[in-house]
């Protein structure tokens, strides 16, 4: 785009009182951003009604603000792009939904958006041990077998999910409810400028846009989007991953979900989607053999491990467990014990819950 295109787009979002459903509708009858602000007042009072009309004849006053922004930020690296409508890198997936962002902000390789083969991965922000292992160990190997992670940059499962892709070696997609020249969370800055760097961070919002709540809801439908399937690792009854989830199987594309405990909050919506006709998977082949993909290589979802023998592994079972009940079942005094879990602990085997509960990680 030269200069007056860019302005152009950028006035229309900017325009007050044309949300993105009254901008699509000129887009429709008018054609590009530029030809809109050459139409007279009546022929836009038509698909706008009279108010809006007014409005667009107006340049708004942050317009130049906005625009050197914007064009600052782009000068400032070969990584950074911006995406409308009428581009053709922009991902078709996207333009097949009702509601499509008009823009779309790009740090990283565009080309991520259109790997051929695009798995969300999306949960809880508080997982368990469990979850977060089952997130980062399901993403690193589908990564391995050449599937581009898509998440959304949150705490928990996402974050896993994207450090998962990034040790398996293919791209990664973080789709973020900021600007992309902010990071949220903050603790996130390191894993978002990896994932820059291996693949691509994405926002449908302005630069200078905060963490704003009813953003993250609204970028889930472009997490879903831009996927071939939806991978629910863990998930509460009510929460966004379950709205991702919903999105996707509006959009036509596979959910998928991973059972648990039936005494974890967390396993719930899991459990609520395969009831629904989600698919249970219990490892990345089960993923990669319903999307029709190759089977990845061997992980600790496929092999059980078995070098390791210990005891106080099998009293931990896989549901969660007080000290006290393992105490009881392994007969061992709490000094002991507590050194031994320490030693888990250290070796990943086995983890801490909220109330003082233990539970097994992985297939230890």
């Amino acid at each position: 785009m030269n200069r007056e295109e860019l302005a152009a787009w950028l006035r229309l979002l900017l325009t007050p009182g044309v949300g993105t459903d009254s901008a699509r509708k000129l887009l429709a009858a008018f054609g590009l951003p530029e030809a809109i602000f050459g139409q007279s007042v009546s022929a836009l009072q038509v698909v706008v009604g009279l108010q809006r009309a007014h409005a667009l004849l107006n340049e708004p006053e942050e317009l130049s603000a906005a625009q050197q922004k914007l064009e600052d930020w782009l000068a400032a690296g070969t990584d950074r792009h911006v995406l409308t409508l009428a581009d053709k890198r922009f991902p078709a997936e996207l333009l097949e939904m009702a509601d499509p962002p008009l823009m779309l902000y790009v740090l990283g390789d565009v080309n991520a958006l259109h790997h051929p083969q695009r798995l969300a991965i999306v949960g809880s922000r508080n997982p368990t041990p469990q979850g977060q292992a089952n997130a980062r160990q399901f993403a690193q190997a589908l990564s391995q077998a050449g599937v581009c992670i898509v998440s959304g940059l949150a705490l928990g499962v996402d974050g896993a999910a994207h450090e998962g892709a990034l040790e398996g070696g293919s791209p990664t997609v973080a789709v973020v409810g900021t600007g992309l020249d902010r990071v949220y969370p903050k603790r996130h800055l390191n894993l978002a400028h990896r994932i820059a760097a291996h693949g691509a961070l994405v926002s449908e919002y302005p630069l200078g846009t905060p963490p704003l709540a009813a953003h993250f809801p609204q970028r889930n439908r472009l997490i879903s989007g831009l996927s071939q399937g939806t991978l629910v690792v863990e998930a509460a009854v009510q929460s966004g991953s379950l709205i991702t989830a919903r999105l996707a199987a509006e959009q036509g594309r596979e959910v998928f979900a991973i059972p648990g405990s039936i005494h974890a909050p967390q396993s719930k919506g899991c459990h609520a989607l395969i009831r629904q006709g989600a698919k249970l998977v219990e490892s990345a082949n089960d993923i990669l053999e319903d999307l029709r993909l190759p089977s990845g290589p061997a992980s600790l979802f496929d092999t059980p491990k078995t070098g390791i023998e210990d005891a106080l592994l099998e009293a931990l079972g896989h549901d969660p467990v007080s000290l006290e009940a393992l105490q009881a079942r392994t007969g061992l005094d709490t000094a002991t014990l507590q050194a031994r879990l320490l030693e888990l602990e250290l070796e990943g085997h086995a983890g801490r819950l909220p109330g003082g509960l233990l539970q097994r990680i992985g297939s230890a």
